[in-house]
């Protein structure tokens, strides 16, 4: 990047791969973390705050031993969305025990890291709530969003 950004390098360098995402029909994987930042001359640090914003978004998912590859599919709702989704569509109520990080990890395919941070947000929020040797519960029930 020859000059900075006033709204944030890696949001201009996400923004760069989104639109790269959304006007590549073909394209499974992203280029790797080092060829990212050689061809946007930036950090290690700033390609992964944009690929996180990314996977924050439902676009992108890291694999391990291949990379960032594009997720594919009807559904682009954003992690955080799906899994508080889960309370819905698994007929959770107030108290009842929210799925494991494994079980979400192979139900999104989805990584530890990605689940556990959705988690964390959830539990800010209210939603969840974590007892110790119990696991984390349902702490309150999302309110529906109207589509547009």
């Amino acid at each position: 990047m020859p000059e900075a950004s006033p709204r944030g390098t890696y949001l201009v360098i996400a923004e760069a791969l989104r639109t790269a995402i959304e006007e590549g029909k073909g394209v499974d994987t992203l280029p790797s973390e080092a060829d990212m930042m050689r061809s946007h001359g930036v950090g290690r640090n700033t390609i992964r705050r944009a690929l996180k914003v990314l996977e924050a978004d439902g676009l992108v998912e890291s694999a391990p031993g291949i990379g960032w590859r594009v997720v594919r599919g009807e559904d682009r709702r954003s992690l955080a969305e799906r899994m508080a989704d889960v309370i819905t569509e698994d007929s959770l109520s107030v108290g009842d025990p929210y799925p494991s990080e494994a079980k979400l990890c192979e139900r999104f395919s989805a990584s530890r890291t990605a689940v556990r941070r959705v988690l964390a947000q959830m539990e800010g929020n209210g939603l969840l709530a974590t007892i110790h040797g119990k696991g984390r519960t349902v702490r309150a029930l999302p309110t529906p969003t109207v589509q547009p």
